[in-house]
Order: structure tokens, then sequence, then C-alpha cells
């Protein structure tokens, strides 16, 4: 498991001032993802893991939901950091 593909959250000071904010609860969702996606990439048949992985999955949906509602430039500022979509082409 590689180290350096996991994302860090600025500085420490700021880690403890926004734990509930939704960035940070995405920022921190995203790397339980990766992590959890690289771990099932040994490890094929950990059930238990892949229903784990597909309820961290629906919380960042419904995070990210509610941020496109309330607030669109910090959705598309924070998606376009983490990159985790690919913007819509027709």
């Amino acid at each position: 498991m590689v180290k350096n593909f996991f994302i860090s959250v600025s500085s420490q000071e700021e880690k403890e001032e926004n734990k509930g904010s939704v960035e940070f609860q995405v920022f921190s969702f995203t790397n339980k993802i990766r992590r959890l996606t690289s771990h099932l990439e040994l490890h094929r048949k950990d059930y238990l893991s892949q229903r784990g992985l597909r309820k961290i999955l629906g919380k960042r949906q419904r995070l990210l939901a509610y941020l496109s509602k309330k607030n669109r430039v910090r959705y598309k500022e924070l998606i376009s950091q983490l990159d985790i979509r690919e913007p819509k082409t027709r």
C-alpha cells in the first residue's frame, strides 16, 4: 500500500477546528475509500470490507449531495481538489 496515495488535510491545528465540516468528512471518507479499495485489490473475497466500502460510499455521496445544494462553489472546489468525479461532457 502506498502512503502517498492518501490525501492529507492541511495543518494539525486546522484539523482540530474543522472535524465537523462537510469538507473534512469527505476528505476522511475519501481516504478510507482509497484504503479499502487497495485492500480489496489484494483480498477479493473480503465481503465484510466490501460492505463497509459500500456504506462509506453512500455516506460520502449523501454529504456531496448536501454540499452541492448548499454551496455549489465549495462543492466544485472540493471535487476538483479530491479528483473524485469527472466533469460531465455531452
